[in-house]
């Protein structure tokens, strides 16, 4: 059995980008978990104290019951400002990842790929990739991003960063109903279709990705690092 990390900026970005893979380890007997560092909704009003606490409170519920469709054991939630990550420290960022790893030793951590337009993602990849610096006893063998509907696909301006370019892809055809039914939970965050952030968006996102790898249904990471450690001590 595996320890999966999920961190993730808001709500809904941890079945966007990973939900299928997730039901996948979960069915699998992995232990699976999220991060959530921002509260969500509060960027939506001119200020963030305009968006009341019981908004951002039924968003988490929605989190929770979305979990139970998934599979994730538990979900933790940072409070960072919506859609404000570059106004925190990101020391402040780091330090959460990082209590989490230590609490939980992973093994396998998704996140967001660092190239998506929305800056809280940005700030979430260099956060985590921070937090799982390869000193001393560290434990995170593996590192994959995740593309985010409605973000990574939005950023044009490839001078930076170049566009998405997933190596690893893994089948969810037999758990895509559970992605999508956890998606169904979160009622203020799925729009419209043509909208990316949509079931007919997802829905298309995963055949194309999986038409690509040879299957029915997919999701597609980029691999950051992989290591393969001697638990044992070196060989003869």
């Amino acid at each position: 059995m595996k320890t999966v990390l999920v961190v993730a900026a808001h709500p809904d970005d941890e079945i966007l980008g990973v939900g299928g893979t997730a039901a996948r380890h979960a069915a699998e007997g992995d232990a699976v978990y999220a991060l959530i560092l921002g509260e969500g909704q509060t960027s939506r009003g001119a200020h963030r104290e305009n968006t009341g606490r019981e908004i951002v409170e039924e968003l988490h519920r929605n989190t929770l019951e979305s979990a139970r469709a998934v599979g994730y054991r538990e979900v933790f939630f940072a409070d960072f400002p919506d859609n404000r990550f570059d106004e925190a420290d990101l020391l402040d960022i780091v330090k959460e990842v990082e209590r989490k790893i230590q609490e939980l030793r992973p093994q396998v951590l998704y996140t967001h790929y660092s190239g998506d337009l929305n800056v809280d993602h940005q700030y979430t990849a260099r956060a985590v990739l921070t937090a799982t610096r390869p000193i001393g006893d560290y434990c995170v063998e593996e590192i994959y991003a995740f593309e985010t509907l409605s973000s990574t696909e939005w950023n044009f301006d490839y001078s930076a960063q170049p566009a998405f370019c997933p190596n690893v892809f893994v089948d969810i055809t037999g758990y895509y109903r559970r992605k999508e039914q956890a998606m169904n939970c979160y009622v203020s965050e799925l729009c419209a279709f043509p909208h990316p952030r949509s079931l007919d968006g997802m829905d298309v996102l995963s055949r194309t990705r999986g038409m690509a790898a040879g299957m029915e249904r997919a999701e597609a990471f980029m691999l950051i690092r992989r290591t393969m450690r001697d638990h044992q001590g070196a060989g003869d």
